[in-house]
This record gives structure tokens, C-alpha cells and sequence, in this order.
């Protein structure tokens, strides 16, 4: 059987209950909130894996890790996602992007599916960091009176230290996906 894997940075508790709290705010948006436990920021989505590569997966981050320094990441606003797109998809917390940030992601990344990219200016190919809090209900959405439709677009001013990334298994679930952490990987350089 083969496992839904993708690697994250988690929170700790308390900026999790800072970003659910959203929740509260935007009550009366249709959408489907996403759990306190299962907020998280992704860097890569790998699909399903087999044991043997999910252990060759948790092996490569792992050693990603050791390349990389703590740092600070920094969530800036809440707002519909992705930008632009009218209906939107979901509501997310955006992260400020930094060189570290897209160092790291791309050193797993290009670790993992052994593309070094000669040449990348990584300048030009930051990554967009963002932490989804809900998926919204197209269908609710349209239906939606113009007035009716909150504006999301609120600043925050979170910060995370990134001292690991995890190796994370997403298992379907009626309820919704439920995440349990394969691997972490500290951060150590």
C-alpha cells in the first residue's frame, strides 16, 4: 500500500490557535476549515510513495537538513488564494518569502528528484510560502450575494523559528486528511 507523502514545515501549538482563530472571523464564508492540528506549511507534495521510497525520501531530507540553518519564517496576512483568482480557492496565511526559505526548498526539492538546476537565479524563483486555513465551497461561493462576500485581506505578524521540516503521511479520512509526521528533520548547519 502506498503513502501520500509531502514535507513540511509544522508550528508549534500556540501560532496554530492564532491562525485557526481565522475561523471565528470568517464565519459566514462556505468553505471547509482546515483542523488546528493540520496546519502546516508544505514545500513539496511527493504523492504516494512505497516504503522503500518513503525511508530513501526521509534518508535524502534528512540529510537536506544538515545543509541548512535554523531561520525565521514570517506570516504577514490573511487573504484568498490563490491571488487573483476569482472564485477564489481557498483562504491562506501568507508568508513573507526569504532566501532561506527558498534555499531549503529547493535543496530538497532538487535533492530529492537529483535535477540540479544549473543556473537557477533563485532571486527570480522564490517561493510563495502560504498555510491553507480553508478550501472554499465553489458552488456556496457563487451563489453569494456581492455584498455578502467578506474582504479577506488582514494583516498578521507571526513569527516562526524553522528549526526542522518534517516528512509527513497524509491518510484520507471521511473527516477529512489526517497528517502524522514520518520523520523530522532538524535543521543544522
Amino acid at each position: 500500500m502506498g503513502h501520500r507523502v509531502f514535507i513540511a514545515i509544522n508550528f508549534p501549538q500556540g501560532i496554530k490557535e492564532k491562525l485557526y482563530q481565522a475561523k471565528n472571523e470568517y464565519s459566514d464564508l462556505p468553505c471547509k476549515w482546515t483542523r488546528r492540528d493540520n496546519l502546516h506549511l508544505t514545500l513539496l507534495f511527493l504523492g504516494n510513495l512505497n516504503d522503500e521510497e518513503v525511508l530513501e525520501t526521509c534518508r535524502i531530507v534528512r540529510e537536506a537538513g544538515k545543509r541548512h540553518a535554523p531561520f525565521a519564517l514570517k506570516l504577514n496576512q490573511i487573504a484568498f488564494g490563490p491571488p487573483k483568482k476569482m472564485p477564489p480557492r481557498m483562504v491562506w496565511a501568507n508568508g513573507i518569502p526569504s532566501k532561506e526559505l527558498t534555499m531549503l526548498k529547493n535543496d530538497v526539492e532538487n535533492s530529492l528528484y537529483e535535477k540540479a538546476q544549473k543556473g537557477l537565479n533563485e532571486e527570480n524563483h522564490q517561493f510563495s510560502p502560504h498555510v491553507t486555513l480553508a478550501r472554499i465551497k465553489e458552488w456556496q461561493f457563487r451563489q453569494m450575494e456581492i455584498e455578502e462576500i467578506p474582504q479577506i485581506d488582514k494583516e498578521i505578524n507571526l513569527k516562526i523559528i524553522v528549526s526542522s521540516i518534517e516528512v509527513m503521511e497524509s491518510e484520507l479520512a471521511k473527516e477529512g486528511p489526517e497528517y502524522s509526521i514520518l520523520e523530522s528533520c532538524p535543521l543544522s548547519s
